[in-house]
């Protein structure tokens, strides 16, 4: 073991807490039982098997309030695996359940047996037909596949307000639809064609031209039955008007019975039944979608009314001027909503009774969207509208930023609410649709029906179409809380079916959530139907068992998850998964939602448990160290929640106080750290790499390698010694090379200007000089000390840095130039917890802006472009994010080379300082996509803006990454 290997205990809870009823039990605590786990080795390779406890637990929870703990996670790459998975599942009499994103809302994507990540190894879109067909693996993200198909202005007809994690196996196994999608722009009605794998292990392409023949080669038996069930449904006049009936109104509860009457052969039958079947009839492994204009021309509105019933009955008249979408917000939602970023703060003074509208018109052109326009004005002529706070408008703009703050904060709508809940509590997200012109009555019964049962919910849906969400929040571990729960659930379906004739789940499938009132909805005639159906196409009932189809009658009340309180910045998180394609250690360990979830398994254990102790044993390195730290997980969550600052926590929780003492030593005397480390890497030139990876290999062996980096090729020679003069009195700024740029150089082989002399040169030649102050070395953003959790440490630098800027830039009458993204983060915004009282004042006054601003917006419109390369490829770095600063990059590439490319997979790199150094995995595995993408093809030049990122990036593909502003200084020298 390592001389200073952390000990796990550091991180036990140390709250008080009774044992949850649903923790996991001592006998699994090591994990997937030996025999299974043997067998799928020797099947598929241990790489594909994940078996520890730890693994089990992160994957039992998604964004339903079930949890069920799998006895073994499989990680597929091809079909392969999956045939050889359901082979053996057959086999032994097994249960297979299929996982991609895990935000599904009532239970779909978790199993009691061999559960399969569909996620990890199928991503990938290929535009078909000019944009008019999308080919798109299932681990594909809704909004990775749009982002495909935009240069060609097109979209998915399925917008799901989950489009940034949902994926689209899910997406399709659900019949997901969104905001516009409504009945003609769903799955069901926009995918061409289907790959599946069925149960038997039969692969059927549903748009090959021989596709029926191979089916009726390989399953004779399965198209019998399926013909047969045709012709039967077929011959019953009235049950083929019943199932045509309830597909008018968005519909996702129980099987796609209007397949039989859409297909005419078994190939186009099994094609409509897979779409909603859930994971329960086969595995999805690539959805040909017909696509949809992208119409451009917007015009939104968010308008208030008294009432939601009020609201509700302005929704016919917006549907028949036109409307795309009309989205409906009560007070709850809009309250609670306040804690989305860039939502007005005086929505928390919003009345409980208002309710709001989100009404937009998408057009082809300027004259249709005028068109829209007027139309909306007659019929906002004609309503009663509120403006209960100074913030609301009660108008339609064409503002894209005005826009997009409404749709944030309306697709934040189970987020916002879950995150206010009380701490404890598990959300309950309830789907459901009425006709539309009944919608004001259903909302004046459902808030009865809450009263009566003692809920306060939270309401919104896509009211063009009848749809309504509602949350519920309870105590699980409560049983009278759950009586509660139940004795509503009883009376809402009956409600919704018999008064309203309505669909128990409109768009996010039946699940675990609805499943004992399917034959309410559909009758007895249909619901067999079903089952018949099911033993068709998996007659072992291998896959995915009562998610849909299941004969308890309380069987929604199995499996309920507690929600023990955690840490405060992440006790709001309700598990939807939003953070989980941005995180960086995603496809390597753990992901920010994972992470929370392991905690809270560690509250519900008994303290000192054998389950808490393995969970323990494991999480420093699956969570804390593998936590890029670069909290863009805070961007992705509506509600913000920081995992990585939560992981900086731990941190500094596993540090000695000796360890603390030493960063604090190191940050009072880092004029000597920095030229010490400037030493060692002009030092590394002469030694060589392969005695540097030697040496610092045994040393991370010996020592821990989270404390000692390993030396990387890739890492540049060292900067000059000198930093470029220049001159205080002529300076329209001051200029702070970050203490990265002033202990390595650029990148090896490059000739010309070092950064700062870059800086420095191209201010000059716009007329905008800057000045670097003397005694700028030994000093620095303070983000090493902040990113290792080092709390004292951090503390000493971040108030040294405030107050040296304070005095450079003359108290705040000059903006304080920083040229490395993260730095210019930790300065403007990460030390301010750390400051003093005084230093909070003098930083207020400061103005704190990246180099990328200061060349886009102050250097380039005074600047000629002399030269231009063909190509650039750029690194948006996580920094740049969290500074709003990703489109400055953008420009002063657009201005250096004539054509631009932001890479569709670009996100955080993880090097984050000297992590990529400590842990080259997780760069590795962070940067995978984004480097295939940029090492498919030649570029001449890569920018960034950040030099540890461009180390990184660097390392990822091969490629020679540089600043931005070398590039500009070339493009406008003389």
């Amino acid at each position: 073991m390592p001389l200073l290997e952390p000990n796990p205990q550091s991180l036990r809870p140390a709250t008080k807490r009774t044992p949850a009823p649903d923790r996991v039990p001592e006998l699994q605590a090591r994990g997937t039982p030996r025999r299974l786990r043997e067998e799928l080795h020797e099947l598929l390779g241990p790489e594909k098997v994940l078996s520890r406890i730890s693994d089990l637990v992160r994957y039992a929870s998604d964004a339903s309030p079930y949890r069920f703990v799998p006895q073994v996670v499989v990680v597929a790459e091809d079909i392969d695996d999956i045939s050889t998975i359901l082979s053996y599942a057959h086999g032994k009499g097994r249960e297979v359940v299929f996982r991609a994103a895990g935000t599904s809302l009532n239970g779909q994507a978790q199993g009691e047996d061999i559960l399969v990540d569909v996620r990890r190894h199928w991503v990938g879109a290929e535009v078909l037909d000019g944009g008019a067909r999308l080919r798109v693996r299932p681990g594909t993200t809704v909004v990775r596949a749009n982002a495909a198909l935009a240069p060609h202005g097109r979209v998915l007809g399925p917008d799901p307000a989950s489009a940034v994690a949902c994926t689209i196996g899910g997406v399709v196994a659900n019949n997901a639809s969104g905001m516009t999608a409504g009945t003609t722009r769903n799955s069901y009605r926009t995918v061409s064609s289907l790959t599946f794998v069925l149960p038997s292990g039969t692969v059927v392409d549903t748009g090959d031209p021989d596709a029926d023949a191979l089916l009726a080669h390989a399953e004779p038996r399965l198209c019998a039955q399926l013909l047969a069930l045709k012709a039967e449904i077929e011959a019953d006049a009235e049950l083929t008007a019943r199932i045509r009936a309830k597909y008018t109104l968005k519909n996702t509860n129980g099987y796609r019975l209007d397949a039989f009457l859409d297909g005419a052969t078994p190939a186009e039958i099994l094609r409509g039944l897979m779409v909603g079947s859930e994971g329960t009839f086969g595995f999805i492994s690539e959805v040909v979608f017909d696509t949809l204009p992208l119409d451009r021309e917007v015009s939104t509105a968010l308008l208030f009314f008294p009432s939601l019933p009020a609201a509700a009955a302005a929704v016919p008249l917006f549907n028949e001027a036109g409307a795309l979408a009309v989205e409906l917000m009560d007070g709850n939602t809009l309250r609670a909503s306040v804690s989305v970023r860039g939502v007005p703060a005086d929505w928390a003074d919003l009345p409980k009774e208002t309710a709001a509208l989100l009404v937009e018109f998408r057009a082809p052109d300027a004259a249709a969207r005028e068109a829209y326009e007027r139309a909306a004005e007659a019929v906002l002529a004609g309503l009663d509208l509120v403006a209960p706070v100074p913030s609301v408008a009660n108008a339609f703009t064409r503002d894209p930023g005005t826009i997009s703050g409404y749709w944030k904060a309306r697709k934040a709508f189970v987020t916002a609410v879950g995150g206010s809940r009380p701490s404890g509590t598990t959300l309950i997200t309830e789907d459901f649709a009425v006709p539309p012109d009944r919608l004001a009555e259903a909302c004046a019964a459902l808030l009865d029906l809450q009263s009566r049962h003692g809920f306060d919910a939270a309401v919104a849906g896509h009211a063009a179409h009848g749809n309504l969400h509602f949350l519920l929040a309870f105590d699980a571990a409560d049983p009278s809380d759950v009586e509660r729960y139940a004795a509503f659930m009883d009376e809402f379906c009956k409600l919704t079916v018999e008064r309203f004739d309505g669909s128990l789940k409109a768009e996010h499938a039946t699940g675990r959530n609805i499943a004992p009132f399917l034959e309410l909805e559909w009758g007895t005639r249909a619901t067999d139907l079903m089952w018949r159906v099911k033993e068709a196409i998996d007659p072992d009932g291998v896959l995915a068992p009562r998610i849909v189809l299941d004969r308890d009658p309380h069987a929604h009340l199995r499996g309920l998850k507690t929600i023990p309180a955690v840490e405060r910045i992440a006790d709001p998180c309700i598990e939807c998964g939003f953070c989980e394609p941005t995180c960086p250690s995603g496809d390597l360990t753990t992901t920010p939602r994972q992470r929370i979830v392991l905690r809270r398994e560690m509250m519900r254990q008994a303290a000192g448990s054998p389950v808490e102790s393995r969970l323990l044993a494991s999480y420093g390195y699956d969570a804390v160290d593998t936590c890029a730290g670069d909290s863009t997980c805070k961007l992705a969550c509506p509600v913000g929640i920081d995992t990585g600052a939560l992981m900086k926590d731990f941190r500094h929780e596993r540090h000695s106080p000796r360890e603390e003492r030493i960063a604090a030593l190191a940050a009072r005397n880092f004029r000597a750290v920095e030229t010490s480390a400037r030493l060692a890497v002009a030092a590394a030139d002469r030694i060589g790499d392969r005695v540097l990876e030697s040496v610092t290999g045994l040393a991370r062996k010996a020592v821990r390698p989270d404390l000692v980096p390993e030396w990387l090729p890739e890492i540049p020679g060292a900067a000059a010694r000198r930093l470029p003069r220049t001159h205080r009195p002529a300076a329209v700024a001051v200029y702070y090379p970050a203490c990265v740029n002033r202990i390595f150089g650029g990148p090896d082989g490059r000739t010309g200007p070092s950064l700062p002399e870059a800086v420095v040169a191209v201010s000059a030649r716009a007329g905008r000089p800057v000045w670097i102050p003397d005694d700028v070395a030994g000093t620095c953003c303070a983000t090493i000390w902040h990113s290792k959790g080092y709390r004292r440490g951090n503390e000493v630098m971040a108030n040294k840095i405030v107050e040296a800027a304070w005095g450079w830039t003359a108290g705040g009458a000059l903006p304080l130039v920083v040229d490395a993204s993260s730095c210019t983060l930790g300065i403007a915004e990460e030390v301010v917890p750390y400051l003093t009282e005084d230093n909070r004042r003098l930083h207020a006054e400061l103005t704190v802006v990246d180099s990328l601003v200061w060349a886009a917006d102050e250097l380039l419109p005074r600047l000629s472009v002399r030269r231009r390369v063909g190509s650039a490829v750029v690194h948006p770095t996580c920094s740049m994010r969290h500074l709003g600063d990703e489109e400055k990059l953008t420009a002063l590439a657009g201005a250096c080379a004539d054509e631009v490319v932001v890479p569709a997979d670009a996100g955080c790199c993880a090097f984050a300082g000297d992590r990529g150094m400590l842990h080259p995995e997780l760069t590795a595995s962070a940067t995978a996509r984004e480097a295939a993408e940029v090492t498919a093809r030649p570029f001449d030049v890569h920018l960034s803006a950040n030099r540890m990122c461009e180390i990184g990036m660097d390392r990822a593909t091969g490629r020679s990454y540089q600043s931005a502003l070398l590039a500009l200084e070339r493009a406008t020298r003389p």
